[in-house]
């Protein structure tokens, strides 16, 4: 009985610990392009290069407004049908990558 509380407790912990290390959403605003274009693909007009780049095999990349950071992302799913255009993207960040919870048009 001892060993089954101790193991209920360290499973608790670790879930709590893991809980408070993914962090809260964020919300930011960029441009959804592919990364062999990056930053230079952030703007109206290349949607028909970042649609052409993602769909040989370039990576989805979420470019900010505001310092020009390029995120990869996680779960390019979630941006179908979103390639070159300018979005407010909700999700988890990591780093340089972003798992998208929600995406909404600009």
């Amino acid at each position: 009985m001892r060993k089954t509380v101790c193991l209920l407790f360290a499973v608790a912990l670790i879930l709590t610990a893991s809980l408070a290390m993914a962090g809260d959403a964020q919300t930011v605003n960029g441009w959804i392009t592919d990364a062999k274009c990056g930053a230079k693909g952030a703007h109206a007009g290349m949607e028909d290069c970042a649609k052409k780049c993602i769909a040989a095999g370039s990576p989805a990349v979420v470019v900010t407004d505001s310092d020009q950071k390029v995120l990869q992302i996680d779960n390019p799913d979630a941006i179908k049908g979103h390639e070159g255009h300018h979005v407010a993207v909700t999700g988890h960040i990591d780093g340089d990558k972003i798992h998208v919870d929600s995406l909404k048009m600009l």
